[in-house]
């Protein structure tokens, strides 16, 4: 059981603290209220009146805000639960149920650790899988189905950042049974995210950066026709390969026909929810960063660690990739900066492409290993692994 995290979480952004602020209140570290963000640790009891003092609540509320809870892990409402019991009154009203739960699970992936949702997001899977094969032909069974593909695609996301983008195994057979379950249906859209979340784990867990490339450029065109949110998105990772590969003309291309379709994505695209305006400027700092072109990557990357703030995942990524550009150019205290502020936010998401990136950028820092800013930086880099 988890605490309850997000309740403790809007209480503290409700009176204003950053978890820095609350920490210097409090003379404890920034980790340390991470942590009980998370749920993994609670206040000591002699801290709590004056943290109930700082959040502007009772010592009894304050308990309340840490009480353990099954509110955040209960990916069942009480429709499908009843659906459980009964399979054959499943109906519209119990998709939207489930999807909403999906939904509510999908929010907290860019907040928490992957791991902390993989009980919740598994029991919620077996649910739809076991409600789709029992409803009825017709609308019901096509909208169950439709959410059993994108439960099993974030079942693939989910577990392959909790493994630390280890496991591709796994991740890809739940990727494969997304792609099928779409290909039934023929939805182009369902299935073109599934083989787009293939790509990244032969481009970002295998390096395989030829499978990577065709396996993107197969998402774009499967979603070319229905959705410029997913096939911009997939050009935007072929770009990516591109510069993994050194192909920069191709990349460049990749780059401007990706951003083409994803300005003319609007809010009814059925994958709007997947985009951000700070994709391209993200995908292109990583692939100049890639080619070799630092400056124009710390530029890129600069911007959009600034603007990124809602996707805390993707925003570590960013900054690991900036203080690589900044490493290469030799600009030692800006690539501390950076290296530390991706660092801690990981402390609280443990997203694993942040973490192999920063990873990365501390292998990089060994030639100033003598630095004492480097070596603070590398016991930042350890706290955080002590702490997973």
């Amino acid at each position: 059981m988890a605490l309850k995290r997000h309740r403790l979480e809007r209480r503290r952004k409700a009176v204003g603290f950053t978890h820095e602020a609350l920490a210097d209140e409090l003379h404890v570290e920034r980790s340390t209220v991470v942590r009980w963000a998370a749920g993994k640790s609670a206040p000591r009891p002699y801290m709590r009146p004056r943290l109930a003092q700082l959040l502007q609540v009772t010592v009894e509320e304050l308990d309340d805000l840490l009480a353990i809870t099954s509110d955040d892990d209960q990916p069942l409402g009480e429709r499908t639960q009843y659906v459980m019991r009964h399979p054959s009154s499943v109906d519209l009203a119990t998709v939207a149920e489930l999807r909403d739960d999906m939904q509510k699970l999908g929010e907290r992936y860019d907040c928490e650790p992957s791991a902390a949702l993989l009980a919740s997001a598994a029991e919620h899977a077996s649910a739809v899988g076991f409600i789709a094969g029992e409803a009825p032909v017709g609308r019901v069974q096509r909208e169950m189905r439709s959410l059993q593909a994108d439960a099993a695609t974030f079942m693939g996301q989910l577990v392959w950042d909790a493994s630390q983008r280890h496991d591709h195994e796994t991740a890809k057979t739940y990727y494969m049974e997304g792609a099928e379950v779409a290909r039934h249906l023929r939805d182009p859209n369902a299935e073109g995210h599934a083989l787009l979340r293939t790509s990244y784990v032969a481009l970002y867990g295998a390096a395989n950066y030829r499978e990577g490339l065709g396996l993107a450029l197969q998402a774009a065109r499967t979603s070319r026709r229905t959705s410029h949110v997913i096939t911009g998105l997939s050009l935007l990772h072929a770009a990516e390969a591109h510069a993994y590969l050194g192909e920069a003309r191709d990349c460049e291309h990749a780059l401007v026909d990706a951003e083409k379709h994803l300005e003319r994505s609007h809010d009814t695209d059925a994958a709007h929810e997947l985009f951000s305006p700070m994709h391209v400027s993200r995908l292109a700092g990583s692939c100049y960063l890639s080619l070799g072109d630092f400056r124009r990557a710390e530029r890129l990357l600069t911007q959009t660690a600034d603007e990124l703030h809602d996707r805390r995942k993707s925003r570590a990524i960013v900054l690991g990739n900036l203080a690589l550009a900044r490493i290469r150019q030799g600009e030692l205290d800006a690539a501390l900066l950076a290296f530390s502020t991706a660092v801690n936010e990981l402390h609280s998401t443990r997203g694993g492409g942040g973490m192999n990136v920063v990873f990365r950028a501390a292998r990089e820092l060994r030639p100033w290993r003598n630095e004492l800013a480097v070596q603070e930086a590398q016991d930042q880099l350890m706290a955080l692994m002590e702490a997973t």
